[in-house]
């Protein structure tokens, strides 16, 4: 499926970019991390981050669809 993905914080960093257009066979947030993960070299355990599936905060368990934005959101800091 077609997917958009954003990216913020030390996951653009990591992936060099803000945002990709990605084929994956993920079925679920969490595997679709561990494809982004592995092909990226994220550093970031999945528990240390949120997702957002088209807006909207969701669980990990969330079934993809074709089309979906998904977007991981890593801890930050500020002052």
């Amino acid at each position: 499926m077609n997917l958009q993905i954003l990216y913020f914080a030390s996951l653009r960093d990591q992936a060099g970019r803000d945002a990709e257009a990605i084929v994956s066979s993920a079925q679920d947030a969490s595997g679709l991390y561990a494809e982004l993960k592995t092909r990226h070299g994220f550093s970031l355990d999945q528990g240390k981050l949120r997702v957002a599936i088209n807006g909207g905060f969701a669980e990990w368990n969330a079934i993809l669809r074709d089309g979906d934005e998904v977007v991981f959101l890593p801890p930050v800091s500020g002052g």
